[in-house]
């Protein structure tokens, strides 16, 4: 399927049922995680509830089975053969390297974080009571079938997660055996079930999941505050004071909201005409704190050239890492505050942190989240590097050349930025030697 066809006609809209055929697909499923790899990944020290717990559905309801401390991977087979329970590893990228691959590409593709867990579940047994997620949820069948039944949601597109009792969900819309190398998609909201058949030893699915509060709603609660921070700069009749013991009235009035109305009308005109811009800080920090760092360390380890001179060709090196937001400066002075920008980046995030709601050294956490300063004036040149593919230090729309290699060396030193005039002579001068050598 091509990736127009299903955003066009599915994502956000219904399910989707992939089923594979060809042995390869399975076989590369069945890489990503399988059930004999739980006793190597308990050796390194796994918790109860950080990183796995154990659950079942009883009567409609999900019991959790969770020990306290270390798991044991004895102790986990026990459960799952004795007790039937579902064993939910929480975000298996922090120790399997292609999941790794998988989901940082991913997050560079949707611009989202993208979380994972894998589920595994015995034969006539069922993990999970009929809920409903925030996310965009995509089901890989990595081993075994596993019986899905979808319903139609109660809340579409829904912004919480949920249980919802059988009384409420009626029939199911999709009644699905996956089997392995088969991929489900369902928007979030999509009521869900499933369970793994009898005659079926265990089942092992992996869910990924993304779009996490990134609807529209959450973008205008993000730009909002700066957007109306901005028009009060320059309109003096949202600077006015609100009528006397407004706060202590039980009702504002018709009067009170008219006026409300009236300001935000004033500001939608403004966006629509172009005179305010759009300014998305917390979303985007949020991000690329918590994203993924790049998979590729190799890329990481390269030299970034030389320190780069005016007439050097530089280039970013992690465009899909980097985001550059504009906002107030963090510095306290007497003076008013001036707006300056950031440029954030995730080549120190930690993977092992990854979706776990943890942080690492504080230092490093405050650096990452402070980000890289510069004031206002850069914005443009740091657009342009955003933008073009490269070119050289001279062509940085900055008013002098000390401010041009001053923008470059801040992002070189941090290995955002790459000198690449090295490179191309040294890929010059080899293609020179080997068209003499063939003289």
């Amino acid at each position: 399927m091509e990736t127009e066809q299903f955003f066009r006609e599915y994502w956000e809209k219904k399910p989707l049922h992939l089923r594979r055929s060809d042995h390869s697909t399975a076989s590369y499923y069945q890489s990503l995680f399988q059930l004999s790899d739980l006793q190597s990944l308990c050796s390194q020290g796994l918790q109860y509830y950080r990183d796995i717990n154990l659950v079942r559905c009883i009567n409609g309801k999900k019991k959790v089975l969770n020990k306290e401390g270390q798991v044991k991977s004895s102790v986990l087979s026990k459960h799952l053969v004795q007790n039937k329970v579902t064993i939910q590893f929480h975000q298996p990228q922090r120790f399997k390297d292609e999941l790794w691959r998988i989901q940082e590409k991913l997050e560079c593709f949707f611009g989202a974080l993208v979380g994972s867990n894998v589920y595994i579940t015995p034969q006539e047994s069922q993990g999970l009571p009929a809920h409903y997620d925030d996310v965009e949820v995509f089901i890989l069948q990595l081993e075994g079938q596993k019986h899905w039944r979808l319903y139609s949601p109660t809340v579409p597109l829904a912004a919480e997660y949920s249980v919802e009792s059988e009384e409420k969900i009626g029939s199911p819309t999709h009644d699905i055996i996956l089997k392995a190398g088969d991929l489900l998609y369902f928007p979030r909201g999509t009521i869900h079930q499933a369970n793994t058949p009898a005659g079926v030893d265990h089942s092992t699915h992996l869910t990924l999941s993304t779009y996490q509060r990134m609807s529209w709603g959450d973008l205008l609660l993000d730009v909002f505050p700066s957007l109306l921070c901005d028009n009060s700069r320059t309109d003096v009749s949202l600077r006015e004071g609100m009528h006397r013991r407004l706060l202590l009235s039980n009702n504002e009035g018709l009067d009170t909201s008219r006026r409300l109305a009236a300001h935000l009308r004033s500001l939608a005109d403004d966006l629509d005409t172009g005179m305010q811009k759009v300014r998305s800080t917390h979303m985007k920090r949020d991000f690329i704190m918590n994203r993924l760092p790049p998979y590729s360390q190799q890329q990481l380890l390269t030299p970034s050239g030389n320190i780069p001179a005016l007439e050097d060709t530089v280039c970013l090196r992690f465009k899909d890492h980097m985001v550059i937001t504009v906002e107030p400066s963090q510095e306290r002075t007497d003076e008013a505050t001036e707006l300056v920008v950031f440029v954030l980046h995730s080549l120190k995030n930690q993977r092992e942190n990854h979706m776990m709601g943890e942080s690492g050294d504080e230092d490093e956490e405050q650096d990452i989240s402070r980000g890289l300063q510069f004031p206002l004036s850069h914005l443009q040149a740091l657009q342009q590097l955003q933008q073009a593919e490269q070119l050289t230090v001279a062509q940085l729309q900055l008013p002098t050349q000390e401010a041009k290699l001053s923008l470059v060396l801040a992002l070189w030193k941090p290995e955002l930025c790459m000198n690449t005039s090295v490179f191309e002579h040294t890929q010059t001068s080899q293609l020179k030697d080997q068209i003499l050598e063939r003289r």
